[in-house]
């Protein structure tokens, strides 16, 4: 049997290694026959030396000079163009969506036009774009498997379902490092206390999102494309355990829950090998020694990141898009010390609310410029933050 090959687009990250410990598990399965990664050389250079991959591409930088540090026989590529052809390649048959922030959106778009199995874990891909990845993936007759944990969960307890039996999706989150804080002990919580997260061990920008939930409301907004269901039939419930990796209610009452372990190689594994299921060693869930399951409504006043995520998925068009890059800036500027953690989401309310222009999404072009927009006006509104601080 021939080994199938994988694009792997955020080979450096979290998400990206996991991925690449599943593929060095089944050797004889899969073969990882492109990385991808930022602007992190070093690190992509001793992945290519372990995998000996066709084709390395770093997304950001053309230094030729760096082809040294790569094993003889693999190709280096730069940019977007040369993500492109990674995803793209005759060999490749699923390609790992991992890639941080929106550098992929074309690579993976192009690759779902070819037909290539799409193993999302990039929120950003569906939450700004959904409308045009999932009709490229229509187009060329492929299809789109969720990583995320709990995207995960709810493909697997929809498995032979039909859509007009799902009364609503929930999906579960663990609360974050805030959970049980007031806004007061909040407004005080620095960069340090934002990334320890409770269960998951994720990187800096996905665990400051956790943080606030606006992580949860991004992945209510992904829902919505993932399985065609309207944000009022998407609930958020937070489970501190994070046992429940998300649930999904029937019409008939019925309601099925995914449980496991929290390890994103369980929901990596499944999306390059369903409908099967690989027999991945792993630490198994051991009901018996649990404490307790426990669910509660989540506080949108103390973490009004969910309000605004679900009000820009009613919104639709760019607003989704909006909401994202704006985020995205104002977290980068949290993480760097310009505002405090509560600033996060007040930054993403100004930029929504300030905004002017239709909502619209006739094409990615005129997406990604809603995002650049957004991206621009938060960056003048962390401006005025700073001029507003007492010197």
């Amino acid at each position: 049997m021939s080994r199938l090959g994988i694009a792997v687009l955020g080979a450096t990250g979290s998400v990206g290694r996991n991925a690449l410990d599943v593929i060095s598990r089944f050797p004889r399965r899969f073969r990882a026959t492109a990385l991808c990664a930022g602007s992190n050389a070093p690190a992509l250079a001793d992945l290519a030396r372990a995998f000996r991959p066709d084709v390395v591409c770093l997304s950001e930088g053309n230094g030729v000079d760096l082809r040294k540090e790569f094993p003889r026989g693999t190709r280096l590529l730069f940019g977007e163009e040369g993500m492109r052809e990674a995803a793209c390649a005759a060999n490749v048959g699923i390609v790992l969506a991992a890639a941080s922030g929106i550098s992929s959106i074309r690579p993976v778009i192009a690759a779902a036009e070819k037909g290539k199995r799409i193993a999302l874990a990039n929120k950003e891909l569906l939450v700004m774009a959904g409308k045009f990845v999932t009709a490229a993936a229509r187009r060329g007759k492929g299809e789109i498997l969720p990583v995320d944990s709990e995207h995960s969960a709810v493909f697997q307890a929809i498995a032979g379902s039909r859509r007009e039996e799902i009364r609503r999706i929930l999906l579960t989150a663990s609360g974050g490092p805030f959970r049980t804080r007031t806004v007061a002990r909040m407004r005080t919580a620095t960069v340090a206390q934002a990334l320890g997260h409770p269960t998951w061990r994720m990187g800096a920008k996905i665990s400051v999102d956790s943080a606030t939930l606006m992580n949860k409301g991004l992945e209510v907004i992904e829902a919505t494309w993932l399985f065609g269901l309207p944000p009022s039939r998407i609930d958020v419930v937070i489970h501190p355990q994070s046992v429940v990796h998300s649930m999904v209610e029937f019409r008939d009452g019925s309601v099925m829950a995914q449980l496991g372990i929290p390890d994103m190689r369980i929901p990596i594994g499944y999306a390059f090998s369903h409908p099967g299921r690989l027999p991945l060693e792993l630490s198994r869930l051991r009901p018996h020694r649990m404490k307790g399951l426990t669910f509660e409504r989540p506080d949108r006043k103390r973490f009004p990141a969910l309000k605004l995520a679900y009000s820009a998925a009613e919104t639709g068009g760019s607003a989704p898009a909006i909401l994202s890059g704006a985020n995205e800036e104002a977290v980068r500027a949290f993480l760097s010390g310009q505002i405090g953690f509560t600033d996060i989401v007040r930054v993403v309310d100004r930029v929504l609310s300030a905004w002017s222009a239709p909502f619209t999404a006739r094409s990615l072009q005129e997406v990604l410029a809603a995002d650049a927009q957004a991206r621009l006006d938060a960056r003048n509104e962390l401006s005025s933050h700073r001029r507003r601080q007492p010197s």
